[in-house]
């Protein structure tokens, strides 16, 4: 099968890699020529220097894959491949994009007769070495097309991807799953801190995780890099208590407020990494300065 593949970053580098070995035929494009060009040289890949020559090259119907970041940029490809790729042809986002975006992209191709897949993509940077979870949306028959892309992606060709529905429900699905990922995280994280607080029993946390790690309810994969990372360094010294968040978790948050749905661990473990950026000092500023008022207790002054 041959691919284009438009993206070269962490995550579509390294799909290049796992698709390279599985014998896919690729041509590839990505703005910064030099990362094609080196990815071209490690691994036989076609590199190309515009969208035109990557569309040109592949055979009819085309199978394009997008692996940019979400929103603005990959609307931009969206746009111009629309204008460049021929009726029955396929295009596929594999970006973290917001599921509403993929509906609408899916029908603005569907009126140049392009076919869209969305596809959702975990497995970060184990993803070369062990496969990656797909979560697929898009019509069943185009699903069938890129089924073979899709096995050799996968941990294996019966595990690990799916079809979940039409256009815009594997990022839909992929969206959920961040946001378990933001809850799992959390209490694992909370866990761990109120263990280390209790000084007098002197855990060691290294072999409490290693140890949950068989048989315990709680295991998991984030338990096993938990693990790994602790055994190293327990105490975190040297790491700044600031947790980035990404679009996925905040589209979760206003998925269960739309839809009316109670997600209290999700929207909460969102609402801390927030506070970890630092979002909460004036509320917490606020809360010592009534605590004074009315209480009269002491407040921390920065400048003494």
């Amino acid at each position: 099968m041959e691919l284009g593949m438009i993206g070269l970053g962490r995550m579509g580098g390294n799909m290049a890699r796992r698709l390279r070995r599985a014998g896919f035929s690729l041509a590839a494009y990505n703005r910064n020529s030099e990362v094609t060009l080196s990815l071209a040289e490690e691994t036989g890949l076609h590199a190309t220097t515009s969208l035109a020559e990557l569309v040109t090259l592949l055979p009819l119907p085309r199978v394009i894959w997008l692996m940019l970041p979400a929103g603005e940029v990959t609307q931009e490809y969206v746009d111009q491949l629309a204008g460049l790729m021929s009726p029955d042809d396929i295009l596929i986002d594999g970006a973290n994009s917001w599921y509403k975006d993929s509906v609408r992209h899916a029908a603005q191709l569907a009126e140049h007769g392009i076919q869209f897949v969305d596809a959702g993509v975990s497995g970060g940077v184990w993803g070369l070495e062990n496969g990656y979870a797909l979560m697929v949306g898009g019509e069943a028959e185009t699903v069938r097309h890129i089924e073979p892309l899709l096995k050799a992606l996968a941990p294996a060709p019966d595990k690990g991807w799916l079809r979940c529905g039409p256009a815009g429900s594997g990022h839909f699905v992929k969206m959920i799953h961040n946001g378990i990922e933001y809850g799992m995280m959390q209490a694992y994280a909370e866990g761990f801190a109120l263990m280390k607080a209790r000084a007098d029993f002197d855990l060691d946390l290294a072999a409490i995780a290693e140890a949950w790690r068989h048989g315990s309810v709680v295991r998991s994969w984030l338990l096993d890099l938990s693990a790994e990372f602790l055994s190293k360094d327990q105490d975190l010294a040297d790491i700044e208590a600031f947790v980035a968040d990404s679009g996925e978790g905040r589209w979760t948050a206003l998925e269960a407020i739309e839809q009316g749905v109670p997600a209290p661990v999700m929207s909460l473990a969102l609402m801390m990494r927030f506070a970890s950026q630092g979002k909460n000092e004036y509320a917490d500023k606020l809360l010592a300065m009534m605590r004074k008022g009315f209480g009269g207790h002491a407040i921390k002054d920065r400048s003494n």
